[in-house]
């Protein structure tokens, strides 16, 4: 009798079975956080409506009290991108903290499926949501007279910034999803989501604001984002003057984006792993 010899195969139910189904396993976890959130009407309600209103506020409320140097719209609109998007980001932490309060995280963690893909599903369903907020801000804003004059390479730019960001805040807010213990300390995030583009360039120049935040609004990583998108689709800098060298601001933006998003993940999965052991 001869004997057979070669390299066991993975054991069904391992670790390296799980992580073989990457993948597709994330797939799933993202198409199960979109259908989530298509069956919440409140929820698409306010990706819908919150983007409109936003935009007409700036725009014809406080628009005509504010001086920029440029037309008000071409200025705010990138702002208030940033502003919807990290709203609708914060709706993730919210989600995460919601599946481990009805046990559906516990079932997860009985499954052969490795918890990664369960974080990573969730960003990648805010990330589809809120790409679907930034057309819909844009299409408002060229409704009430928005008319960027980037080229197609403008455009490709600014929506990959834009991307970008919504990807590194909904890594933070994964991570306060993983983090909270309860919806309404979860939603804590939105109101701080919400609140940050307002302290940066987004809606007046930061020359305009005191000096202690100014500092505050010249350094924090909504600015240099804001600036680059403001950048790329009209030519505008934060002072409402053309600019000319986008080179520096981006690669701060992007710089930003990729840190708080490997930080944020990287602490949500350990977080998400302690708690399941």
């Amino acid at each position: 009798m001869t004997a057979t010899l070669g390299v066991p195969g993975p054991v069904p139910g391992s670790a390296a079975t799980r992580w073989l189904r990457v993948v597709p396993d994330t797939m799933t976890m993202t198409g199960r956080a979109l259908r989530l959130a298509r069956r919440d009407p409140d929820e698409l309600l306010v990706a819908l409506l919150l983007p409109t209103m936003i935009m007409l506020m700036f725009v014809y409320v406080f628009g005509g009290a504010i001086e920029v140097g440029t037309d008000y719209l071409s200025y705010a609109t990138p702002g208030v991108i940033l502003l919807c998007a990290g709203y609708g980001a914060s709706n993730t932490a919210i989600a995460l903290v919601q599946d481990a309060s009805l046990g559906i995280m516990d079932r997860f963690r009985s499954m052969p499926v490795a918890g990664a893909t369960v974080l990573a599903g969730h960003v990648l369903a805010s990330v589809a949501k809120n790409l679907v907020t930034t057309a819909t801000v844009l299409a408002v804003a060229a409704v009430i007279g928005f008319r960027p004059d980037a080229g197609p390479l403008g455009w490709l730019g600014a929506v990959g910034v834009v991307t970008a960001y919504v990807v590194a805040i909904t890594c933070v807010a994964t991570l306060v999803g993983v983090v909270a213990r309860t919806p309404a300390a979860a939603g804590g995030l939105g109101f701080f989501m919400l609140f940050l583009p307002y302290v940066s360039s987004a809606f007046v120049p930061p020359e305009t604001m005191p000096a202690w935040l100014r500092g505050v609004a010249e350094n924090q990583p909504v600015t240099p984002v804001i600036e680059t998108v403001r950048g790329l689709l009209v030519g505008l800098g934060a002072d409402g003057a053309p600019v000319t060298d986008l080179g520096p601001t981006a690669a701060v933006a992007l710089t930003w984006c990729a840190g708080l998003a490997v930080v944020s993940l990287a602490a949500a999965a350990w977080v998400f792993a302690r708690r399941g052991r």
